[in-house]
This record gives C-alpha cells, sequence and structure tokens, in this order.
C-alpha cells in the first residue's frame, strides 16, 4: 500500500480499534484460478501471536477452505477499511485564494498480512460463533444467544461452516485525513462534511487533525 508519510498509521492500537470498529475484512489470496477475495467479518485476537490473530468462518460451500493443504498454510491479506469520502477544493478556504487545490477522496484502512489456516472441527467452529454472536449482541436489549436456537437446528448451521484463521505476520495501515492541508482548509473540509451529514469522516479528520506530530 503507497503510503506517504504524513498519512502512516504505525501505532498497534490505533489499527487494532478500527479493526475492531471495522470488523468486515476483505481476504485476498492466490486461487486455483488467480486471485480472489472473499468479504467477512473477523475478529482480532491481539493477544496471539507477535502480531495478533484474526479469527472467522466461511461457508462450507466455499472453495476457499479447500485451497489451503491439510494441516498447512498459504499466504493471505486481509483489507479493512474505515471512514471514507469524497472531498471537494471548494471546501477549503486556501482555494478560493489561489485557485491551487483538487479535489481529492480520504479514508483510513488497514493492510493485514498473514498465514491462512483453516479448522474444520465442530468445536472450534462453535467457539468462533460464540465469540462473533458475543461481540456483535452486546449492545442489542436482549443479546441473541446460541442457546435460543433449538440445538438441531444449531448443529445442522454449524456443520455448514468451517473455522478460518490468519496469524497476522505484518500489519500496515494509513489515514489519509486532511493531515497533509492546512488547520483552516482542514477545518473547512470537516465543516462541509457535517453539514451534508458525514459526520463520521468529519470527526475523524477532527482527530487527526488534533494529533501531535508523530
Amino acid at each position: 500500500m503507497y503510503t506517504p508519510a504524513h498519512f502512516a498509521e504505525e501505532r498497534p492500537e490505533a489499527l487494532h480499534q478500527l479493526i475492531c470498529q471495522y470488523p468486515l475484512g476483505l481476504l485476498c489470496r492466490q486461487g486455483p484460478q488467480g486471485l480472489d477475495a472473499d468479504h467477512l467479518p473477523f475478529l482480532l485476537d491481539a493477544e496471539r501471536g507477535p502480531h495478533g490473530t484474526l479469527v472467522a468462518h466461511v461457508a462450507r460451500a466455499n472453495a476457499l477452505w479447500g485451497e489451503v493443504p491439510a494441516g498447512g498454510a498459504v499466504d493471505a491479506l486481509v483489507v479493512f477499511r474505515g471512514q471514507h469520502g469524497y472531498i471537494s477544493p471548494n471546501w477549503y478556504p486556501s482555494k478560493h485564494e489561489t485557485h491551487r487545490a483538487v479535489p481529492t477522496w480520504n479514508y483510513e484502512a488497514v493492510h493485514v498480512h498473514g498465514r491462512l489456516t483453516v479448522h474444520d472441527d465442530e468445536r472450534h467452529v462453535r467457539g468462533v460463533v460464540a465469540r462473533l454472536t458475543r461481540r456483535h449482541e452486546a449492545t442489542e436489549p436482549r443479546p441473541w444467544k446460541m442457546g435460543d436456537a433449538p440445538a438441531d437446528y444449531l448443529n445442522e448451521m454449524l456443520r455448514a461452516i468451517v473455522g478460518i484463521e490468519l496469524a497476522i505476520t505484518r500489519i500496515e495501515g494509513k489515514r489519509k485525513l486532511s493531515q497533509n492541508r492546512t488547520a483552516p482548509d482542514r477545518d473547512g473540509a470537516v465543516a462541509a462534511l457535517r453539514e451534508r451529514g458525514h459526520g463520521a469522516l468529519a470527526q475523524a479528520m477532527h482527530a487527526a487533525g488534533e494529533e501531535p506530530p508523530r
């Protein structure tokens, strides 16, 4: 990923936070027919391994898991994307003085490189589903739990999926949030985004502008 120094995000805690906040990752790997990708919700186990481990599951009908050698691993990349949006040069005060500004796109992204393995056993899969459920049901007034489903139905569903893990070997992040613009230009873009209902991206840009230089 091309990452100029002023957009680089190297703090592990910031990268982990983005993964947890936006857990739907794009898993990319080289398959028998060439490059392939799958969109999967991941859990990050930051304490497993030198750089952490990503955990997920796929449908048994998905060819992905059969492409990993039994007991082996293959190289893979998972891409996570946070807030993103178009930035008009008209939002910069400096544009109206010098006209030296062009459109751009701001975004947050994390690239996670690692070794992909498969876990085709019921106990592992049940644990993955339980963790995913607890994570994403936590904010519900009455969280759904696995015990709410009939046992025979749940067992049938679990047999239809396979667990996967990515042992992270390298992680890189980019937060392109107008850090290269002056404070007035950045503030102008933040205000314009808020006016248009893009408050989350505006907040991310504001926070980036408040951070001390690294």
